[in-house]
């Protein structure tokens, strides 16, 4: 097909068909206009699909769509028994292609952005997560009155939804009615059950466009080291007089019994889209506000409120991966500092303290994050750690100190990933090691050049798949002293 220019105009929907995949699960496209061909990616797409995709960006040798309607399934596709939702596109995509596909477009980001010519010679592993369902310990369901009914393929107002996000949208709610193959399959498939309680509680759904309503988001985390869940129910203030807090709690416990830890209840009257309010005050309706989770024999007890990886059983796997290079072909003292810089809850640091005895410098802004650290320490008998909260570019500044008494650095940063400046700072430091944990490859593509000014060499790199059915990847890396 020959597109036109009237065709291809900013704001525009066309049907196209998607040839290959590019990096962060971009579709891409070749359309034939009149002058020539030009590229389109569409996000959440798969090769061989054809898709109906509106152009919201428009460049001289690209353009960028947004994904309206799957016309055509692909041939690689094939049906599953979980019900599609936004946040697992490539669920019917079989896990060993988009294994390919993740594999072969991360490793063309360190060649066209990070100039790593011989990426291949130092590709270590491509590691798996252990299941490919089920696998996430936290959902965040959304409640809307404007809902998609996915039977009728229409969008209905005046309604009562509980579930998914429509994709592209901020207010259309999907209801999940059944499993979604991410989480816990109990909870999922009890979840219309109490979609059908609130309902009948007369009070309404959030409605996003117009900024009222009652009900707004329902929040759960799974413990996998003892299948218990704790819930938070966000709500805004307006009914909550005519709310009965104690026969949510009943239906809640009628639900699922013993396997509920803590069911909270907060307030959130901000007209952001956003499950928690700034202040994270909340009530305790019932149980405690805790799950306790293990990973690689540490403890970890989890609030609502707290980070915790998302995927604790992959999460395993990248840590010892980590581990690994930290210790590969290094001999560590207790007179030794490792730093862990974007250190989170601690978990690595911990882990690398107990491995090697050596001691170990957390840094993170977080400053609720660096409590917990301190807490999970002190239970898993982590004696060697000092754990700072503080912004990771100005606490390098503050410590001159440690330029040159570094031996290794972990780096783990967000997925903006790290502020020149802040990297400079690293460099500075002149660790014998980085290692650089990364859950965007394209930032730490970027961030290869700086390092390489600092006489930074990368020797190994390993690619982490925690999240199958998304687009997400993370890489471990590497990064010696010259």
């Amino acid at each position: 097909m020959i597109y036109t220019a009237q065709d291809i105009k900013k704001g525009n929907a066309i049907d196209i068909i998607i040839t290959d995949m590019a990096f962060g699960g971009k579709g891409l496209a070749k359309l034939q206009l009149e002058e020539g061909k030009i590229v389109m990616f569409v996000p959440n797409t798969i090769p061989g699909q054809k898709v109906r995709a509106r152009i919201f960006k428009k460049k001289k040798s690209f353009l960028e769509g947004k994904l309206m309607e799957i016309l055509e399934k692909s041939p690689d596709e094939t049906p599953v028994e979980y019900q599609p939702i936004s946040g697992a596109p490539y669920i019917t995509l079989p896990v060993e292609k988009q294994r390919e596909y993740k594999k072969s477009t991360t490793i063309e980001q360190y060649r066209r952005i990070g100039k790593v010519e011989n990426i291949e010679d130092l590709f270590d592993t491509y590691i798996e997560s252990p299941t490919s369902f089920h696998y996430r310990n936290k959902m965040e369901y959304a409640f809307s009155t404007i809902r998609y009914d996915l039977k009728e393929e229409e969008t209905l107002d005046d309604e009562f939804a509980l579930g998914f996000k429509r994709r592209g949208t901020w207010w259309i709610v999907e209801d999940l009615d059944k499993d979604s193959g991410l989480f816990d399959v109990e909870f999922e498939n009890k979840l219309q059950d109490i979609r059908t309680y609130l309902e009948k509680t007369g009070l309404p759904a959030w409605h996003p466009p117009k900024k009222h309503g009652f009900y707004r988001y329902l929040t759960v985390r799974k413990s996998y080291a003892n299948n218990q869940l704790l819930l938070n129910l966000t709500t805004s203030k307006t009914g909550l007089v005519h709310f009965d807090k104690q026969a949510f709690v009943n239906c809640v416990l009628d639900l699922f019994g013993d396997r509920v830890a803590g069911i909270l209840f907060t307030i959130n009257d901000s007209l952001g889209e956003r499950a928690h309010n700034d202040e994270n005050d909340y009530e305790m309706l019932y149980g405690e506000n805790l799950i306790q989770e293990n990973l690689l024999g540490l403890s970890f007890e989890v609030s609502m409120q707290s980070f915790f990886q998302t995927n604790p059983k992959s999460a395993e796997r990248l840590y010892t991966k980590v581990i690994d290079y930290v210790m590969e072909g290094m001999d560590y003292s207790d007179q030794d500092t490792v730093m862990d810089l974007f250190c989170g809850t601690g978990t690595i640091g911990q882990l690398i303290s107990k491995k090697t005895g050596v001691q170990v410098i957390g840094v993170d802004i977080v400053a609720e994050a660096i409590e917990n650290a301190k807490e999970n320490a002190k239970r898993n008998e982590v004696s060697t750690a000092k754990w700072f909260a503080a912004d990771v570019g100005k606490f390098l500044s503050q410590y001159p100190e440690y330029e040159g008494k570094i031996k290794t650095i972990v780096l783990d940063p967000p997925r903006g990933g790290i502020a020149p400046k802040t990297l400079i700072k690293v460099g500075k430091i002149e660790a014998k090691r980085i290692v650089y944990v990364s859950c965007n490859p394209a930032t730490q593509s970027r961030d290869i050049e700086v390092l390489k000014e600092y006489g930074y060499e990368m020797k190994k790199i390993s690619f982490v798949d925690q999240f199958p059915h998304t687009a997400h990847i993370e890489a471990i890396a590497i990064f010696e002293k010259n």
